[in-house]
């Protein structure tokens, strides 16, 4: 096969990541894993018995448990948007060919 004059062979790498949008996100995750790991501290203080981490919210029982609840729901979204990211981070990138070019294989 002959390769035409317009042949270009770097169009065919792959190209890279932009990496800061992925970063920000990550990071963003971080925080939200860390607030709901705090949160979930707190409202098990609070249910252990030592109230006053959060004030009159986790004055009561119920009120602790809403803030335990709510905690391990933060953390677990956090972990959630971790996980995500990540794995499209290392996704790898094929050649960027059309697909019908590529051989066939039945």
């Amino acid at each position: 096969m002959k390769i035409s004059d317009g042949f270009d062979a770097r169009r065919l790498r792959p190209k890279a990541h932009r990496d800061w949008g992925s970063r920000l996100v990550l990071i963003f995750a971080v925080l939200l894993i860390l607030c709901g790991v705090l949160l979930l501290l707190a409202g098990a203080a609070s249910l252990i018995g030592r109230p006053g981490a959060l004030g009159e919210l986790n004055a009561s029982p119920a009120g602790a448990a809403l803030v335990l609840v709510f905690g391990l729901l933060v953390s677990w979204l956090g972990v959630w948007m971790w996980r995500r990211r990540r794995r499209l981070m290392r996704k790898p990138f094929g050649l960027n060919m059309a697909p019908h070019l590529m051989k066939k294989h039945d």
